[in-house]
């Protein structure tokens, strides 16, 4: 696997790999099948492992732990903090709002070494940004962990651009996660750009435009009833069947080079950048495998224009109002 930099102390896999689908979100699956696709995905190259304390919640954090327990070297981990997560009386637990003031930030660190079963976390974000603490004072809390040998580098989650120097004059920011495909082109304009300036990676959270590049959904009805795309707007019906065309465009582009369309999506975004490191979510071995590949595959200027333009059209807001408006735009 070729090896990308994220900021400037942290190497890892072009392409990562996002955890959170194998408990939350899509469904989840069985524990030991998700281990065996953890596990194999070190074996093939793969060293960039990418969870979050609100996936489950908490549950994705002690799988990876659980996979990955004498398999540390070489694997870089990332997980998330910025949420209450608050327990029911029926003992499930459930996020209530964001929060990453720095005494809950510390305490996270805490709980999500103790899940994850390690001493130090490789690249810790804070997940989305909290409107009623100043980003200063929350990136201060999370340099006091890097100097206490809890956090090796610091990462933004869906931040702004102006959040993002703000952030980055406290203590260097090594990457920010969004969510960026060839039908979410929103960090094109400015943050690409900011990234390449201030030297901090760029890590695209739902690559494979959460599953519907690959062309294997085309319907709501595709989806389990606990899947949480269903209450996205790029999910309805309508767009949906709009956006299946879209996907069947990618599928030919791809056959004409021998790719599937989940490779040619990531061989795009791949060549966006050399700092760009994508963590397309795979539960199965084989959906693993063909990401993985998609490394490999070197597009031209042309190419990389062509899809693009033939892409760009997409139907259905990523996110409903309330939603967007934890995204720091």
């Amino acid at each position: 696997m070729h090896q990308r930099k994220l900021g400037s102390d942290l190497t890892v896999s072009a392409i990562g790999l996002g955890c959170m689908g194998m408990s939350h979100g899509y469904g989840g699956q069985e524990e030991a099948e998700s281990i065996k696709t953890l596990h194999r995905a070190i074996e093939i190259g793969v060293t960039f492992f990418d969870t979050a304390e609100v996936y489950g919640p908490f549950t994705n954090e002690k799988l990876l732990g659980k996979a990955l327990k004498g398999r540390r070297d070489g694997v870089v981990i990332a997980t998330k903090f910025g949420f209450n997560i608050k327990t029911g009386v029926d003992g499930a637990a459930a996020m209530d709002g964001t929060n990453s003031r720095p005494e809950h930030v510390k305490q996270v660190a805490d709980e999500c070494l103790s899940r994850l079963g390690i001493e130090t976390i490789d690249l810790f974000y804070q997940h989305r940004v909290d409107p009623n603490v100043p980003i200063e004072e929350t990136v201060g809390a999370m340099a006091e962990l890097v100097k206490a040998g809890k956090v090796r580098a610091l990462g933004l989650s869906e931040a702004g651009p102006q959040t993002i120097r703000r952030a980055h004059a406290v203590h260097p920011i090594a990457a920010l996660q969004n969510e960026y495909s060839l039908w979410t082109r929103d960090p094109e304009a400015e943050i690409l750009p900011l990234c390449e300036e201030l030297g901090i990676g760029f890590v695209p959270y739902s690559p494979l435009g959460r599953g519907q590049l690959t062309g294997a959904l085309t319907s709501p009805d595709d989806l389990s009833e606990n899947d949480f795309r269903r209450n996205l707007p790029r999910f309805q019906a309508e767009a949906m069947a709009a956006n299946a065309a879209l996907a069947k465009t990618l599928k030919s582009l791809a056959a004409e080079r021998g790719a599937t369309a989940a490779q040619l999506a990531l061989a795009w975004i791949l060549a966006q950048k050399d700092f760009i490191v994508p963590i397309p979510g795979a539960r199965k071995i084989r959906h693993l495998e063909e990401n993985a590949a998609a490394a490999d595959i070197v597009l031209t200027e042309e190419e990389r224009t062509e899809i693009g333009i033939r892409l760009s059209n997409v139907s259905g807001a990523r996110y409903r109002p309330e939603q967007l408006a934890m995204t720091g735009r």
